[in-house]
């Protein structure tokens, strides 16, 4: 027996008098149903978060959840029900719940014979919420805001949190696999607003990834992520008013893959591709890119963010090429979309909770490194924009149109990065601006781990990359035309 699995019956099971057996008795009675497919997923969750404002660390919260989901799937219908009590008369409840969308099948209650699914896991098991004292917390962000002050005496306000969790799940499935994870995170946020001469503006930066808060420690990374939010805000209290208008835009490397992950990813994905309610459907096999772009999700990648050991379906995660070399190959799938379109899964069925359905999601989406010098790609353009970073966007997955906020950025005029600009926004259509892209840097990156993706209200950590990137003829909304 495994870690993960171990810690999950110890923790999970055996404190409510539940055997392995019993989750073979609950999924044999829900498949005596007319049921295609059925799971079980357990799931123990404890988080904190630390914030600081004005100097004083303000509060400090911890909280434990734990509960059940059950999922029985007939056809395109299922159904799901779930608890946060976990004994098994509510259990053996939830299931017959959960079956009632199908018809019985006349078939005998035959229990199941799980088996543990093998693997090594992607990070630690160790707590992270235990990788610190509270003390020592409350320290670093202190730590934090006298770094950031001490870069500039405009600095007026630092506002810093901390946050971790640590997931156990357990997941059994009618086909007989019981898999277990333990999930860590953490994640620093550092925001910084700055005064001068009656003018207020605002950086921030963060990161984080699957590991203990000692990560932060190391290499100064918690202090780096302050000087760069002050950075950030003193670049933005110089900007003047962006250019508008149709023209060449520059992407830097790392977190502007956001705009990647909204425009594109989530037309990618199998739901909405099987209910043919994306701009991407049914165009497998066609340019849907310039040759030089290559986008992959990779679920497999060592203490990101967005990276699980498996899905929230017990499926191992893996690198899934999207679009190679400008044509697409492949949507992210999971269990029930990959069913009906008669693909396999892609390790890509993720769900905020157990008191939520799984659906297909992104891990770690980004656009593979090209063979341009970014240099060359900056020297490249007489007149656009060089955004850096990003602070918010949207995006309608049927038409794949989106708008973004540039949060840092800067005119591009004859070949060098000049004047730092404000208000910028990004106006487009995600399978056209593929299109566009014209060079694709060398300078790989990933963003630093903070981000967060939203779905039918569900929301789960996700990473995001690109390198530099040009892109010809993208809208630019402004002031200044």
């Amino acid at each position: 027996m495994n870690d993960a699995l171990r810690t999950a019956k110890s923790t999970l099971l055996h404190p409510a008098g539940i055997e392995a057996r019993d989750l073979d008795t609950l999924i044999g009675r829900l498949m005596a149903y007319d049921v295609d497919y059925a799971d079980l997923y357990f799931q123990y969750s404890r988080s904190e978060s630390w914030s600081l404002e004005d100097g004083a660390v303000k509060s400090g919260i911890r909280s434990v959840d734990q509960g059940v989901g059950i999922r029985a799937v007939s056809g395109e219908k299922t159904g799901f029900a779930y608890s946060n009590e976990l004994y098994l008369p509510a259990l053996t409840k939830a299931v017959d719940t959960a079956r009632a969308i199908a018809a019985s099948g006349g078939k005998s209650e035959q229990p199941m014979s799980l088996r543990a699914r093998d693997g090594g896991a992607l990070y630690t098991v160790d707590d992270p919420l235990m990788s610190l004292s509270d003390d020592t917390k409350v320290a670093f962000l202190q730590q934090i805001e006298t770094e950031a002050r001490r870069q500039d005496p405009r600095v007026s306000q630092v506002m810093a949190s901390l946050a971790a969790v640590r997931d156990v799940v357990l997941i059994a499935r009618n086909d007989g696999c019981l898999s277990a994870d333990i999930r860590p995170l953490i994640r620093l946020n550092v925001q910084v607003i700055v005064e001068s001469n009656g003018r207020r503006e605002q950086g921030s930066a963060g990161g984080g990834g699957r590991f203990g808060y000692s990560w932060l420690q190391e290499d100064e990374r918690g202090l780096n992520f302050a000087r760069d939010a002050v950075r950030q805000a003193l670049v933005n209290l110089e900007a003047v008013d962006s250019p508008a208008g149709t023209m060449t835009v520059v992407l830097g490397p790392g977190w502007p893959g956001i705009l990647l992950h909204e425009a594109i990813g989530h037309g990618l994905e199998g739901d909405f591709n099987r209910k043919k309610t994306s701009a991407f459907s049914e165009r497998l096999g066609e340019k849907v890119a310039t040759a030089e772009c290559t986008v992959v999700d990779n679920g497999t990648i060592v203490n990101r963010r967005g990276s699980l050991t498996v899905d929230d379906e017990g499926t191992p995660t893996q690198n899934t090429v999207l679009i190679e070399n400008g044509v697409l190959k492949g949507y992210m799938q999971d269990t029930l979309n990959a069913r009906l379109m008669g693909v396999e899964s892609t390790g890509n069925g993720r769900r905020e909770s157990y008191a939520h359905l799984p659906m297909p999601r992104m891990t770690n989406t980004y656009m593979l490194a090209g063979n341009k010098d970014p240099e060359e790609i900056i020297s490249s353009v007489d007149q656009g924009l060089y955004a850096v970073n990003f602070s918010g966007g949207q995006v309608d997955i049927t038409s794949g149109k989106f708008v973004f906020s540039a949060s840092e950025a800067y005119r591009v005029e004859n070949g060098k990065v000049t004047a730092p600009v404000k208000g910028a926004t990004l106006i487009g259509n995600g399978p056209d601006v593929l299109t566009r892209v014209a060079m694709v840097g060398s300078d790989l990156a990933l963003d630093t781990g903070v981000g967060t993706c939203g779905k039918e209200g569900q929301s789960v950590p996700v990473g995001v990359g690109q390198p530099t990137l040009r892109i010809d003829g993208l809208t630019v909304g402004g002031v200044k035309v």
